[in-house]
């Protein structure tokens, strides 16, 4: 079960998105900032803000910090994704994407060659801006994600299926519960 999501607010393009999401469905909304980005904007009282001294990283070491089992992180920094891996449900992307033990070794290495580029001089593309195309991602994303550990996504998909058919001159009525896993849970046949 969710029991928050945790933004990592300084730079994040789908706050109102993760709080339009979260409406109504019992999970709260903390956003971590640096009170460089202080804002007067009310939220619905599911949602909370909490602001860091304008150090580096201090809004990473506060979510590090407050970030329990059950709650999903949304961050576009990967250093900081890589320390919640073992430490939160799930740590998302904006873009839709969860981070993984999979991906995260690339991310790094991108993020290490990146800096090393500038640091001799040389120049490196930052993020594209956030398009419609990518809210539209992340406001399917995020759902899912939800349903899946809501208690809802917990029963199988069952459908049934029923196959009529003529075999030898004689009506045979088969009816089949096959769950979304492909698994016949229950097969009735009249013969």
């Amino acid at each position: 079960m969710i029991n928050r999501i945790i933004i990592d607010g300084d730079a994040c393009p789908v706050t109102d998105d993760i709080i339009r999401l979260t409406q109504h469905t019992g999970i709260s909304v903390l956003i971590i900032r640096s009170v460089n980005h202080f804002s007067l904007t009310e939220y619905p009282d599911y949602v909370s803000t909490i602001y860091v001294d304008h150090g580096a990283d201090s809004a990473d070491f506060r979510i590090v910090k407050l970030t329990q089992p059950d709650d999903i992180v949304v961050t576009q920094d990967y250093g900081l994704a890589s320390l919640l891996l073992n430490k939160a449900l799930h740590v998302i992307h904006h873009k839709g994407y969860e981070y993984t033990p999979q991906n995260i070794e690339q991310l790094l290495t991108q993020r290490h060659i990146s800096a090393q580029v500038r640091q001799q001089g040389g120049r490196t593309k930052g993020p594209k801006k956030l398009t419609q195309e990518d809210h539209k991602v992340f406001s399917e994303f995020l759902p899912k994600l939800i349903k899946k550990h809501s208690g809802q996504d917990n029963r199988p998909e069952c459908y049934y299926s029923i196959i009529c058919f003529l075999a030898f001159s004689k009506l045979t009525l088969s009816v089949s519960f096959i769950c979304s896993n492909s698994k016949r849970i229950l097969s009735v046949s009249n013969k």
